[in-house]
């Protein structure tokens, strides 16, 4: 049985401050001294547990949401952890579909390929003699992260100011945790991945998709075919077979390009161990992690890469503005400037030096600088590209990816306007377009007569007027309340001079009462300016 929440939240605790983030949840001093760094939050998340080591390795997926000293650092988490029982194993798989493994499958190696935080894959062969790779999910491990993840939610409401150091969002961060995890703990998400994966890529030759057993298949257990080949990377086994390295580095890149800019489905996680090559062709494999756009951020992202390889800042500008969600004021002429000094620096070097993944990331940064949030599917995107980017260049150093993604998305735009045409839809377009158009001749006489007329009026609307009038009317306030207070003094000082009204000690209690009204406003009038920081 997991430990009860009260003593895991205790756990956390003590090895968050083991690490020198007890600050968090204490300000009291570490008597260690100050160890915080990214690097000991990742030995923190190790110690906690698989599902922390899990955790951290989706927080490394959003650089929005965690600093780039951060994300680096987590990115370095290893999927590898103690193997579980397989006895514990055997369990679930029981649980799942009311026979043991011994029933179902010919052979079944005990001993895991790979053992994840969530869980660990065995190489198995079924009765009709397929070789399968069978994942099983370890037990209990939805009750544990669910667990870890609501702590975590408790000790960022208690101290959300002290995360800022390192997390930008705690409760976008949270948020995404829960999704991400959501997704990964139900395997028949991964399965709907492979089926669609290997249904947009069914006539590209030079690829190769698992299949999967659908009935050994379940939200904890996923069977599919093992493929019996090695890392995309591993140049010695390429040479060795005779392998075309700028071959192999063109159609890996042309396959990404297909799954971004045409499918609008891609692979979330491309690293070197989820490619793998297998008779000549190219297997993806782990489909756990996928990207999703939809169509109209798709033809967006293609006119996006157009209108940069034109270096087109006003076209760039209006395809952010039209998929972006506006935090605030957005300037544009500051957006202009920081796009087209951007650019300018880029398109100053050759495109085989410009890395795409590195432009798109530096755009949605000045984007996100200028009040422009962008949708989170693209973060995962240009992380795929910086992965997939970097694998071209190992495979094939002469290879760029932006030499073959440009050609591409530009023959994809060209022809997208035929797929899409729809008859009716341009009839019905076509139709309103030539009513609204008669009307034109009328309108422009009714304006004309209008402004002969002296009927006509402008509407004239000036962003942040009012908060300009706001500083406007109380500096005014400020000085009529000074001359008051000069007036008070002058007018006092005349009435102690003259003595008028009874006295006191020889002096006007009306001057002195004047005084001392006019110290008091001047004190409050002090302390205001000094309030308001300005001087």
């Amino acid at each position: 049985m997991y430990r009860d929440s009260i003593k895991r939240f205790k756990e956390i605790v003590k090895v968050l401050a083991h690490y020198g983030f007890g600050y968090i949840v204490d300000t009291a001093i570490n008597k260690k001294g100050n160890k915080k760094s990214p690097e000991n939050l990742k030995k923190a998340f190790i110690e906690l547990g698989p599902t922390f080591i899990k955790i951290g390795q989706i927080l490394s997926t959003r650089p929005d949401l965690l600093s780039q000293e951060y994300i680096l650092e987590l990115s370095k988490l290893q999927n590898e952890v103690p193997p579980e029982d397989f006895d514990n194993i055997n369990t679930v798989f029981f649980n799942e579909f009311n026979k043991s493994i011994d029933e179902v499958f010919e052979s079944f190696d005990r001993k895991p390929l790979a053992s994840a935080s969530i869980a660990q894959a065995h190489s198995a062969t079924l009765k009709d003699g397929r070789n399968v790779i069978v994942k099983v999910q370890r037990p209990n491990i939805k009750e544990k992260m669910e667990m870890d993840i609501s702590i975590l939610s408790k000790i960022f409401s208690l101290t959300k100011a002290k995360f800022s150091e390192f997390i930008i969002d705690p409760n976008e961060a949270l948020d995404e945790l829960r999704y991400a995890t959501s997704l990964e703990l139900d395997f028949k998400n991964e399965s709907e991945n492979i089926k669609k994966f290997k249904e947009l890529n069914t006539d590209v030759s030079f690829l190769h998709i698992p299949y999967v057993v659908d009935e050994l298949s379940s939200s904890k257990v996923i069977t599919m075919e093992k493929i019996e080949g090695f890392k995309i990377n591993n140049k010695l086994r390429l040479e060795n077979g005779g392998y075309d390295l700028d071959d192999l580095g063109k159609k890996l890149s042309l396959s990404f390009c297909k799954q971004i800019f045409e499918d609008s489905f891609f692979h979330g996680d491309p690293h070197p161990g989820n490619i793998l090559i297998k008779d000549g062709k190219i297997c993806f494999i782990d489909f756990g992690i996928m990207g999703t756009l939809s169509n109209s951020l798709k033809e967006a992202l293609n006119e996006l890469v157009v209108a940069m390889v034109y270096n087109d800042i006003n076209k760039i500008i209006s395809i952010l503005l039209s998929i972006a969600i506006k935090t605030g004021y957005v300037n544009r002429n500051t957006l202009y400037e920081d796009i087209d000094y951007l650019m300018a620096s880029y398109m100053s070097t050759s495109l085989r030096n410009i890395k795409i993944s590195s432009l798109l990331e530096e755009l949605f940064d000045a984007a996100n600088k200028n009040n422009l949030k962008l949708p989170r599917e693209l973060t995962l995107l240009i992380r795929s590209m910086v992965i997939v980017e970097g694998v071209v260049a190992e495979i094939s150093p002469d290879i760029s990816f932006l030499d073959v993604a440009i050609p591409y998305v530009k023959s994809n735009t060209k022809f997208s306007f035929l797929k899409q045409f729809d008859l009716t839809e341009f009839t019905t377009r076509y139709l309103r377009f030539a009513k609204d158009s008669s009307r034109v001749p009328s309108k422009f006489i009714e304006l004309s007569d209008s402004i002969l007329n002296g009927r006509a009026k402008m509407q004239l609307e000036v962003t942040g007027l009012k908060h300009s009038v706001s500083q406007l009317n109380k500096m005014v306030n400020r000085m009529v309340f000074a001359v008051i207070i000069s007036s008070m003094i002058i007018g006092s000082s005349f009435m102690l001079t003259s003595n008028v009204g009874p006295t006191f000690y020889g002096m006007s209690i009306i001057g002195l009462t004047g005084y001392v009204v006019a110290a008091v406003m001047g004190f409050w009038l002090l302390i205001s300016i000094i309030r308001s920081g300005k001087l």
